[in-house]
């Protein structure tokens, strides 16, 4: 069999597997985002917490929620960080940086997991199971709930309520997340997966050299990391290491976690707003562009040419010998254009037009289909361009879902969609025109300006993915990327909300002959052309100058 064939077997059965899991999760999660009972377990985190699981908030008040808990999360990791020297199994570890300790709480928190240090060699047991795989499961929670908030100011009418934030906050963690990263941690571990506590151990000593390894609850982890598209890695080596992801089989299933809730999602939407075939639009629109860019990739990196492609059957450099250059490209576009940042391959080797891909991938927004609940709002609010787009056309006052889409829903759309890059493009100049950060490159050229791109990119967007080759790990990288990761998550989610509750205050409007019919195919359309050509208009000198450069060069 090819290596192109048994790549298109995996994409096959990648698709079949998500096909099978998209009906009972997507239902699951709109059930559970429906219901008014509480759980005993959960009613014992709102007494401790002192919440009110079933006081409805409007917006304002579920954004000071969303946003107090992740100031007091983002406060704690760092308190944990700087404290690890003094703290119990932290492995002879020091405490971390002021610098890179906020750092690396604003990625954990904003879901990015950009990592600047060495995870096998700076962080202990403590910091690695009670601060950052915690913040895995929360961090991926608060996007679920507000993308719920703006499925409900869609759904809703003649109200701003918005549900209750720490009731979704709970539910989210408790009821979807931690059910099915117990079961996957299950089969990380029979797949060879490592979990224990283990302490620092020296392995090679009878062959000429050693080197220490530690172990760590590492198969826990790896599953939330990928499951709430976060992408921390216990290693530094990320889902490249045999600890993290031993098999070919553990590579494609969590290819599969990183997926799985993006996409069933869009059903929850469906079935939340009385419409599944909304919910298949939008499904579509997302199938389309990952397996486009899945498609592309692949063939970037079989079809390169040279003595040495022809050799490895393609560009195999940075890229493990047990899974090969399709399982690489299926990994690398699903974790691009997802919030997830795992990686299994050396992202900084692909070929100048795959890293091109890549950055694309993120540039789109993660909407395809983009992290656990920040995928789904993220498309939403594209779905609300295309439709003014389409008015615009016509000469009508463009809707959506019931709902008028007039000047302030616009406006808040507008915002959403200009924080992300005005920060990219904004904090790589900066970069590029000042000596000291343009000194922590490894490559000078087109890759160089690559590197820098990539990283505020995936800070921004909250991916977490690197380029390689960049030294990130400087008060300004550790600084600037910091603040990117907390303003790309936290500034958007104000306009998400804010439009949510506008939406929710409106009465809705009947449906007439004039009316856009946004479950039908050619809507899907208009939203993929809508989504490429914001992304070509905003990134596309970028680009030239990185990634689209280096590949016509080569």
């Amino acid at each position: 069999m090819s290596p192109v064939t048994a790549g298109v077997l995996q994409l096959l059965a990648l698709i079949a597997a998500l096909a099978l899991a998209y009906r009972p999760l997507g239902d699951h999660m709109a059930r559970v985002y429906s219901s008014e009972k509480h759980y005993k377990p959960e009613k014992w985190i709102y007494k401790a917490i002192g919440a009110n699981p079933s006081a409805e908030m409007r917006w304002p008040a579920y954004l000071r929620a969303v946003l107090a808990f992740s100031a007091v999360s983002v406060l704690f990791l760092y308190l944990l960080q700087r404290l690890q020297g003094v703290l119990p199994g932290s492995l002879g570890f020091v405490s971390i940086d002021p610098d890179q300790a906020f750092n690396t709480a604003a990625s954990f928190v904003a879901n990015t997991n950009w990592q600047s240090y060495y995870g096998e060699q700076a962080m202990g047991h403590v910091v690695q199971t009670g601060g950052l795989a915690v913040q895995n499961f929360v961090s991926a929670a608060v996007g679920m709930a507000v993308a719920v908030a703006l499925v409900r100011g869609f759904s809703r009418s003649r109200t701003g309520e918005l549900g209750n934030f720490w009731a979704d906050l709970v539910r989210g963690t408790v009821r979807i997340l931690l059910p099915i990263a117990v079961i996957g941690a299950i089969v990380l571990v029979a797949c060879g997966a490592i979990q224990n506590f283990a302490g620092i151990h020296e392995v090679g000593q009878f062959t000429g050299g050693t080197q220490q390894w530690n172990g760590g609850a590492v198969a826990s982890q790896e599953v939330i990391k990928e499951l709430g598209t976060n992408g921390g890695g216990y290693f530094n080596a990320n889902s490249a290491h045999p600890f993290e992801n031993p098999t070919p089989f553990s590579n494609l299933f969590e290819i599969f976690l990183i997926l799985l809730i993006p996409f069933a999602m869009t059903r929850t939407f469906g079935r939340m707003v009385g419409n599944l075939r909304q919910g298949y639009a939008i499904l579509a629109t997302m199938g389309i562009i990952w397996v486009a860019f899945t498609g592309l990739m692949m063939w970037t990196e079989f079809a390169h040419h040279g003595p040495a492609f022809d050799v490895t059957g393609g560009a195999m450099e940075g890229k493990e010998t047990r899974y090969g250059i399709a399982a690489s490209s299926i990994f690398s576009v699903a974790t691009t254009l997802t919030s997830t940042g795992a990686v299994n391959s050396f992202h900084s080797s692909y070929t100048g037009l795959g890293g091109g891909i890549q950055l694309l991938g993120m540039q789109l927004g993660e909407i395809a289909p983009g992290g656990v609940g920040s995928g789904l709002y993220g498309m939403l609010i594209m779905a609300i361009i295309a439709v003014f787009i389409a008015g615009l056309m016509v000469g009508r006052t463009p809707e959506y879902l019931g709902k008028k889409i007039g000047t302030r829903e616009i406006k808040l759309a507008a915002c959403y969609i200009l924080i992300t890059p005005a920060l990219v493009l904004g904090f790589t100049a900066a970069a590029m025109a000042l000596d000291t950060p343009a000194n922590s490159m490894t490559n000078t050229g087109a890759h160089g300006f690559s590197e820098i791109l990539y990283a505020y990119t995936s800070g921004a967007n909250n991916n977490g993915s690197a380029f390689a080759g960049l030294n990130a790990d400087t008060q300004w990288f550790n600084s600037t990327i910091g603040i990117a990761m907390l303003l790309g998550r936290f500034l958007a989610m104000v306009f998400v909300l804010a439009l949510a509750g506008s939406l929710a205050e409106q009465k809705p409007v009947p449906d007439t002959a004039g009316t856009l019919r946004t479950d039908k195919p050619l809507y899907a359309g208009l939203l993929v052309g809508t989504i490429l050509i914001i992304t070509g208009l905003t990134y596309f000198p970028a680009l030239a100058l990185g990634p689209l450069a280096e590949g016509l060069a080569a």
